[in-house]
């Protein structure tokens, strides 16, 4: 007779309703969290923003400005040229200039539609409280079918969808080394030609260079996959779920793509642009709308996150390959005598 089970089966059953009544609202707390804090305290945290204008005048915008305590980081420039060229480099979301018609404010609609429509409101109630008005001109504007960013900032979940599925294929179809980093390169290709065909060619929603584009929506989508691959080439399945985890409930809300990094609540904006959807959302506004300016950092980002990924899938096969050949042969079948 075989020995009885230390733990009796029934008891595991108590166990995991337990685990699930308790697990289940906490991941939702979790998500809720995740989600619903950064957009209920959605506001200006030293957001950049220049003035340009005769010293005197300049200094006294800057001064009511400041009276919005840590909400603007302020920049001064000579005159209005040099500040469109701050706001064309993605130094500042905007400026204010001072001319002898009145105040100006200089926007741009295409790195945040929220921060444009927050700068207009703020600058007009100042305006308005002393009685004049300001003339407002958008320096890059949002493109003409997507003027609220909307359809640009829906891209950044299929995408980081798309990482995921792509790199828990990888795993659970039991590809390693240089078949898995092929596979998971050709997907990426593959998906960020497929969207910019669709973002770009149908929708109309980027404007800049095409091939730019999809090598931007592609690289994010690679940045995303090869980390749940990598992770879980090296701790195993469960890497898939911490990583996805990760991305989606830090890395989606974090990004900063309905608004900006310096609207979120600290630090979850510097936090977000250190994950693939921020930085791919960073990087992709600067390749469609102004010419890469400001591209390095959040292409560097992305870079680190894909060879990292990459690299672990190549360290995961080997170390596999190395345990698997060092294992202690069995035991040889006596040799019969005689």
């Amino acid at each position: 007779m075989s020995a009885p089970s230390a733990t009796p089966p029934g008891n595991t059953a108590p166990r995991r309703l337990i685990a699930v009544v308790v697990l289940v609202p906490l991941l939702a707390a979790l998500a809720l969290w995740a989600f619903a804090w950064p957009a209920a305290r959605t506001a200006p945290r030293d957001l950049p923003l220049g003035v340009a204008g005769p010293t005197a005048a300049a200094a006294q915008v800057e001064q009511q400005l400041s009276r919005h305590e840590g909400a603007f980081d302020i920049h001064r420039y000579a005159d209005e040229a040099a500040a469109r060229d701050a706001i064309e480099d993605r130094t500042v979301y905007g400026a204010v200039v001072v001319t002898p018609q009145g105040p100006e404010l200089l926007t741009a609609s295409a790195a945040s539609p929220a921060v444009a429509q927050l700068l207009q409101q703020a600058v007009g109630q100042q305006a308005a409280a002393e009685g004049t008005q300001v003339k407002t001109v958008d320096v890059v504007p949002a493109p003409a079918n997507d003027p609220r960013g909307a359809a640009l900032n829906s891209s950044v979940l299929p995408l980081a969808l798309a990482g995921m599925a792509a790199g828990a294929a990888v795993t659970l179809l039991g590809l390693r080394g240089i078949r898995a980093v092929g596979a998971l390169v050709g997907v990426a290709a593959l998906i960020g030609l497929v969207a910019a065909s669709i973002a770009h060619s149908w929708l109309g929603v980027l404007s800049g260079d095409w091939w730019a584009e999809a090598g931007v929506l592609g690289l994010t989508t690679l940045a995303v996959s090869a980390a749940v691959a990598g992770l879980a080439a090296l701790v195993g399945t469960a890497g898939v779920g911490i990583m996805a985890a990760t991305i989606m409930l830090i890395g989606n809300p974090f990004s900063g793509a309905a608004s900006a990094p310096q609207m979120l609540p600290e630090p979850a904006g510097a936090i977000g642009q250190w994950l693939p959807p921020g930085a791919g959302t960073t990087l992709l506004r600067s390749v469609s709308f102004f010419d890469g300016a400001a591209a390095t950092g959040p292409a560097l980002t992305l870079a680190w996150w894909a060879a990292l990924g990459l690299g672990a899938v190549l360290l995961g096969a080997a170390l596999k390959a190395r345990g698997t050949s060092t294992e202690p042969a069995t035991d040889r079948e006596l040799a019969t005598v005689g």
